[in-house]
């Protein structure tokens, strides 16, 4: 499990840490043109290729591929820190999102293989304190390293190798990972059982997708044909991926059996408002840390402790519950309302806001942060059989990185409209020009201007957690629609299902009929009282 743990707080550091290298890194290689890149180069990759190492896992040793997804996130950290411009870079940032998608995928399976149902639930929980602990000490390794001599913005990609090294090593010789009848059939059938044309217009919608959420509303207008075009082609080539799942259910990269399940459906809604929330509130509070209280981004980043002492606290909270209960359902319900009055405090922040009102807005938010992100995958394992466990946790795992990376854009959008709509017509304050510095600059305004300038900035963002506030609405009435299974007491069904390649050699060679795994029915509330001494 620590090898896990260690796993993913890398893939977590990786995606925060340049962010305060990067005016170094511009310094170095004269490059302002490209920054935008050093980020979505990650993001594509991550996203795009994250359901493809979920059929990696079903089809192969999890401990062959999670190592291998290492392997990516390292060479891909040696090129970053090795790089000498941009190009490289980029290059670098391309490699390591592949290894962070296939480390994404396989977290919670190496969970699967290492403990049992019912000691899931706190261990798993451990995974959004170490999404938290990353998001909080990625700005400050990467400013540390960054302001260090003997060190420069290089060991925020050099700083993956001796970790990710000891990772590799752990999962290789301790993770048992036995052989199961998708990874005993001929190498000929797996690689027909990849699904080729899905991973390409899957690949192809995420680029297009993220490209135009990227350059729209900056680098060119909405309207623009370019924005349109990309779009447009990005939503079609997302229709066909859906399309071609479905059309071929035996070599689907999702097959319908697992997307169509109930649960799992609204789990994947949930975990996409949840990605959008989360990552709306990480990436512009510290923003409003830097530009209305001035503070450096490392002293922004220490002021998340709140929000990330609150995950810990739901996830304890859910993870104790659900070991008594069975039940995870219920406590989740319970407690996501909490994530929706922490969003709704948050949009009373002012100027003027004192510390113990920010800290004490960032609790209840990180409580029901902390519940909301372990419903999605607890139910991915008690409602699928096993060997469609990796498929179900690579899907809501893609629907939680997809909605953050889609309302990054979405709230950076806003921001930057109500801003300018804030200063237009103020004379002597061009709000592009101080939008294309930073918020750190702000302090270097002189008054009164700048008092002026902090105001509009603060409705900027007020502005963007209001948005924050509708999509936390979203995950309790998506959870709504999940079975309540007990993570305790499954019973024997069988899985229903279209028999594809694998399956059909399997029981052809033992003369079986299809898959069975052991599942758990769905109860409701009043045969839980009953059940409950």
């Amino acid at each position: 499990m620590g090898s896990a743990y260690i796993s993913t707080f890398l893939v977590a550091l990786d995606r925060l840490i340049v962010t305060t290298a990067i005016p170094r890194i511009t310094d170095e290689f004269g490059d302002v043109k490209n920054v935008g890149w050093y980020g979505s180069a990650y993001l594509l990759t991550t996203c795009g290729l994250m359901l493809f190492f979920g059929k990696l896992y079903v089809l192969y040793s999890v401990r062959v591929i999670f190592v291998v997804a290492m392997l990516f996130l390292e060479i891909g950290s040696v090129v970053c820190g090795a790089a000498k411009n941009s190009v490289t870079l980029i290059v670098g940032r391309v490699i390591a999102g592949i290894g962070a998608g296939g480390v994404f995928s396989g977290a919670i399976t190496v969970t699967v293989y290492a403990l049992p149902l019912h000691r899931r639930p706190l261990f798993q929980g451990l995974y959004g304190l170490v999404f938290g602990l990353a998001n909080v000490l990625a700005p400050l390794l990467g400013g540390a390293f960054t302001d260090n001599s003997s060190t420069t913005w290089r060991w925020s990609f050099y700083i993956n190798l001796p970790l990710g090294g000891v990772s590799m090593v752990l999962i290789a010789f301790l993770l048992k990972s036995p052989d199961r009848e998708t990874t005993l059939i001929p190498t000929k059938q797996k690689l027909r059982e990849l699904d080729p044309p899905g991973t390409i217009a899957l690949l192809a919608g995420i680029t297009c997708l993220l490209i135009a959420l990227e350059w729209g509303g900056t680098k060119y207008g909405w309207s623009e044909g370019r924005i349109i075009a990309l779009l447009t082609i990005g939503l079609f080539l997302l229709v066909c991926f859906v399309v071609i799942q479905i059309a071929f259910p035996k070599t689907a990269t999702v097959p319908p059996r697992v997307f169509s399940q109930r649960s799992i459906a609204a789990s994947c809604f949930a975990n996409f408002s949840n990605g959008a929330v989360l990552f709306t509130v990480y990436y512009f509070l510290p923003v409003w840390f830097q530009g209305i209280q001035g503070v450096s981004p490392v002293q922004s980043g220490i002021r998340l402790f709140p929000a990330v002492i609150g995950m810990v606290v739901g996830t304890i909270i859910t993870a104790a519950v659900t070991q008594k209960t069975g039940y995870y359902t219920p406590v989740i319900l319970a407690m996501l309302p909490l994530m929706a009055v922490g969003a709704g405090l948050l949009t009373t922040l002012q100027v003027h806001t004192s510390g113990a009102k920010w800290i004490g807005y960032q609790v209840p938010f990180g409580i029901g942060m902390g519940a909301a992100l372990q419903g999605p995958l607890l139910a991915a394992q008690t409602v699928l059989a096993l060997r469609d466990v990796p498929l179900g946790t690579s899907l809501v795992y893609f629907a939680q990185n997809l909605g953050g990376a889609v309302f990054v854009s979405v709230g950076q959008n806003l921001f930057n409209n109500k801003f300018v709509k804030e200063l237009t017509g103020v004379p002597g304050i061009d709000a592009h020009a101080i939008l294309g510095k930073g918020a750190t600059h702000i302090v270097d305004i002189p008054e009164p201007t700048r008092s002026i300038v902090v105001a509009a900035y603060n409705e900027a963002l007020r502005q963007v957690f209001i948005a924050g506030v509708i999509l936390s609405t979203f995950p309790f009435l998506f959870t709504l629609f999940v079975e309540w299974r007990s993570v305790k007491k499954p019973e024997p069904t069988p899985t229903v299902d279209v028999e594809n390649d694998s399956d059909r050699a399997m029981r052809e060679a033992t003369n079986a009929g299809p898959e069975t795994e052991p599942e758990d029915k769905a109860v409701s509330p009043t045969e839980i009282k009953k059940e409950t001494p």
